[in-house]
């Protein structure tokens, strides 16, 4: 037998001439600019054109551009490796399809097809669901897949142990490195989105709940918690509070700050620079100190684990690993509408 396993994520770009595009490739996706594809696809120039310019210095103080493809790659041999042990009989590959940039899903598609597996096992990067990130990563390489094998999908995992102990783990030793300080709140910071996708049914915000109380109780030394959000764009109502205005209430309070990125299971431009780098001049304003941030799972022992344990439990259809279940306002999340169904 013969299995693919396509891991999903963002993508970044490669090099500082990758950037326009990627911005353009990322606002031209209806799930992010929801309107007409007549009146998105210009709107799009517009805004990867005028970004480009800010974007291009961010990606500069990464070396010029992303690191998440190679982080990717990382993650992808360990769970091709560790696949390898926990189920011999069965050759496993593992491919990457990255949805705004190189390998993008008529690559990753090919690739797949070539393989000609029996079962092709489709794993998000995203261990919280939204239709932003992961539904439309996973649209946009069934749209391109033309090859064989029964498709199994694994919709999410926001509060299984696999995540919660890894980010458990970076949060103590980020804090261990700093002395163990006592006036440290800890900041579970999250990608934001728009209020209204998240009104419309969207389960991310109570999956991104889920994911900080899992690591929380995990990390009973640092007894005070709070849930933020990142990476506002625009002029439209994200969600709250955002992460800038918490590490301002910590410094108001006299407090340091552990900021732990549990959206994000790779590093890239939201954490290294964007909390690295302009929430810490953010941070230094408001008289914050300390201020830590922990590092993303990566290629940590218990993520891969839960990667592999996600494939060898992925049923056909959209699964949420772990058990979990979304409240009935969750309109959108699509394990909740195949149960309708």
């Amino acid at each position: 037998m013969k299995r693919a396993v396509v891991l999903f994520n963002l993508g970044g770009p490669d090099g500082p001439d990758a950037v326009r595009p990627f911005l353009f490739n990322l606002f031209r996706d209806k799930a992010i600019i929801p309107l007409p594809a007549l009146a998105r696809y210009p709107l799009a120039a517009l805004i990867s054109t005028t970004r480009a310019k800010g974007s291009r210095a961010n990606y500069a103080i990464m070396g010029g551009g992303s690191p998440l493809l190679p982080e990717t790659k990382a993650q992808a041999g360990a769970l091709e490796e560790r696949l390898a042990g926990r189920d011999p009989g069965v050759e496993t590959r593992v491919f990457i399809c990255m949805r705004y940039w190189k390998p993008r899903a008529a690559t990753a598609a090919a690739e797949v097809a070539a393989f000609l597996p029996d079962e092709v096992v489709l794993l998000p990067l995203y261990p919280q669901f939204s239709t932003t990130t992961t539904a439309s990563s996973i649209a946009d390489f069934l749209r391109a897949y033309r090859g064989p094998g029964e498709i199994r999908q694994v919709c999410c995992y926001p509060d299984v142990e696999g995540v919660a102990a890894a980010h458990a783990d970076a949060i103590l030793e980020a804090w261990s490195k700093a002395g163990r300080p006592g006036n440290v709140r800890l900041l579970f910071s999250a990608h934001g989105l728009p209020q209204r996708v998240v009104d419309g049914g969207d389960p991310y915000q109570v999956q991104i709940e889920a994911t900080a109380r899992a690591i929380a109780a995990r990390v009973p030394e640092l007894p005070d918690w709070r849930v933020c959000y990142q990476s506002r764009v625009g002029r439209l109502k994200w969600l709250e509070p955002s992460t800038e205005d918490e590490i301002r209430r910590a410094g108001s309070e006299g407090l340091g700050v552990l900021i732990a990125p549990i959206a994000f299971v790779s590093e890239h431009v939201e954490t290294l620079v964007e909390l690295d780098h302009e929430y810490r001049e953010v941070a230094d304003a408001a008289g914050v100190s300390p201020y830590l941030r922990s590092r993303t799972p990566g290629v940590r022992e218990p993520f891969i684990q839960l990667l592999a344990e996600a494939v060898l439990a992925a049923t056909k259809g959209p699964a949420a690993h772990g058990g979990w279940v979304c409240p009935a306002h969750c309109g959108k999340c699509p394990t909740r509408a195949k149960v309708a169904a």
